[in-house]
């Protein structure tokens, strides 16, 4: 836990606030936002109600054609999972228990009791498989099952087999991660449906009900307690165990401007910060009715993508330019500002996991290179086509790395288009694969928890299946041979050695370009209590106080 003790005070907090003067008019912008989106009425306050404002408001409801992790946040709200890691890295029982055959090869799940949808359905073995079936289409890890999946039957209304050709040691762990992408459990009429468009039937089996009546798309969104959803006995932990709701509803609301969103939550107008502006921390020590704290001890990798199927980086030497262009320090030091909450990390996998290598990363975190990057440019024959990168201008912890790597790469002899946007008009836009002069884009910036990209069978960055793969569709076959190599390791030694030569391989052919770890802090009133510490924030366990 960080404590607002040990936050330095700098200038540029100084800078960025003004006084009571300026404490007032946020007070009333967040009291006018607040009303504006339904935030107060009498009908509130009848029950118990947490107000909390995310890191980016909720456009893409289908958690399984995109990794932003708002909308996997709303997923979990509405939906349950199979499988669930544990606090300790460790896959639990969650929708179903599990038996594996001697040889690896077969995977018997069975349904706990008193699973159903929010229309009263049961849920059955044929929703779990349609949609275990629509995940494993694009999930990294799940195309990989796949690959060797033999059957996926099921043997009654509550117990299913998966069926192998060859052993995959890690399946339990990949459809139990918590992030990029879960495998949620929809209704077989939902899951049937294409994995390359939307659902728009939002029913889910899981402790709260999405109300589809008042949301309002990048503005709020409230869930209802779902009083027919029967929790595990275990306690929470992480995204395992047992997932007890203690509140009637929780109302999502977006607040662009953070230190509104900083007054509201001092003022009791909202409950809870998903991601509080660094600079912005000093602001809070003078509460004591506020708690500052990160949610994990890994915190965020964040990192640039790049588009191979169009010019100029579908050529690996501009690839390589634009890394060689880049800093980490100038990233971070730009986005975080104060290094207590950032960390220099070349590892693909992250530092401070098991995997962490930083071969490959020299001049990423050595401070950049921009005399090789204008060498390295000059001999790919660049002939000064526009880069468009897309500049997400509404989210804290996304605002600063497209400016820093502009003008880097300006530096280096690019001519970089940055076009901004709102985060979930990029979260759109990246999934088109048009031109970027037609658009789409070149390139984009984005932060993964590192527990979603600490293995290469989870890692959608390593995805090297051309249209198949995550956003840019790179086509890579050394890579995916690799992963089949990691895959086959039987010893932690041997999955080390393949995961040192998949880091290697992956910056040196760009697929993308960590820029660093970071912690990102939130906020929570001290009126909330039980607040689980996961790297996903959740709402069950909590309880608020009068």
């Amino acid at each position: 836990m960080l404590h607002l003790e040990d936050i330095r005070h700098d200038t540029r907090t100084a800078r960025s606030w003004s006084g009571r003067a300026r404490t007032a008019v946020a007070g009333m912008l967040a009291a006018a936002l607040l009303a504006g989106t339904g935030m107060v009425s009498p009908a509130v306050a009848e029950g118990k109600t947490i107000t909390a404002v995310m890191h980016s408001g909720l456009r893409v409801l289908d958690p399984i054609i995109t990794t932003a992790h708002i909308s996997r946040n709303h997923a979990y709200m509405i939906y349950d999972v199979l499988v669930a890691v544990d606090e300790n890295f460790k896959p639990q029982p969650q929708m179903a228990d599990w038996t594996v055959s001697d040889d690896g090869l077969v995977y018997t799940f069975t349904l706990r009791d008193g699973l159903k949808f929010h229309d009263g359905a049961p849920v059955t073995s044929a929703d779990a498989i349609a949609s275990l079936k629509r995940w494993g289409k694009r999930d990294s890890g799940g195309q990989l099952i796949f690959d060797i999946t033999e059957s996926l039957e099921a043997k009654d209304d509550k117990t299913f087999a998966w069926t192998l050709k060859s052993p995959f040691p890690a399946l339990l762990d990949t459809v139990g991660k918590q992030s990029a992408l879960p495998p949620f459990i929809m209704p077989e009429r939902v899951a049937s449906g294409s994995a390359d468009q939307a659902v728009t039937d939002y029913t889910g089996s899981g402790p709260f009900i999405f109300v589809e009546e008042e949301y309002q798309p990048g503005v709020s969104v409230t869930y209802r307690k779902n009083e027919d959803y029967v929790p595990r006995d275990e306690p929470a932990s992480w995204m395992a165990g047992g997932k007890v709701v203690k509140v009637d509803e929780v109302k999502w609301v977006t607040m662009p401007d953070a230190q509104t969103a900083i007054n509201a939550i001092m003022s009791g107008e909202i409950d809870y910060i998903e991601q509080v502006q660094i600079d912005l921390l000093p602001i809070l020590a003078s509460s004591e009715d506020v708690t500052v704290e990160t949610r994990d001890d890994l915190g965020y990798q964040t990192i640039g993508r790049m588009n191979f199927k169009h010019p100029p980086f579908d050529n690996k030497k501009v690839r390589q330019a634009a890394q060689m262009a880049l800093s980490q320090a100038d990233v971070l030091g730009t986005l975080i500002g104060n290094p207590d909450y950032y960390t220099v990390c070349g590892a693909i996998f992250g530092c401070g996991t098991p995997l962490a290598d930083e071969t490959g990363a020299e001049t990423l975190i050595s401070g950049g290179d921009v005399e090789g990057a204008k060498k390295l440019l000059a001999e790919s024959g660049y002939d000064g086509t526009p880069i468009v990168l897309m500049q997400p201008t509404d989210v804290v912890s996304l605002t600063a790395q497209p400016v820093v790597a502009a003008q880097a790469m300006r530096n280096a002899g690019f001519n970089v288009d940055m076009q901004p946007m709102d985060w979930q008009t990029l979260v759109t836009r990246r999934a088109s694969q048009a031109k970027p002069s037609e658009g789409g884009w070149n390139i984009f910036f984005t932060n993964w928890l590192v527990p979603e990209i600490n293995s290469p069978l989870i890692s959608p960055m390593l995805n090297g299946r051309g249209d198949a793969a995550w956003f840019g569709w790179p086509t890579d076959e050394t890579m995916e041979a690799l992963k089949a190599e990691f895959i086959a390791a039987d010893t932690p030694e041997k999955q080390k050695e393949v995961a040192s030569r998949i880091q290697k391989h992956t910056l040196d052919n760009v697929l993308y370009i960590p820029l660093g770890q970071y912690a990102s802090p939130q906020a929570r009133s001290n009126k909330l209590t039980g607040m689980i510490a996961s790297p996903v924030p959740v709402f069950w366990n909590i309880e608020k106080a009068d």
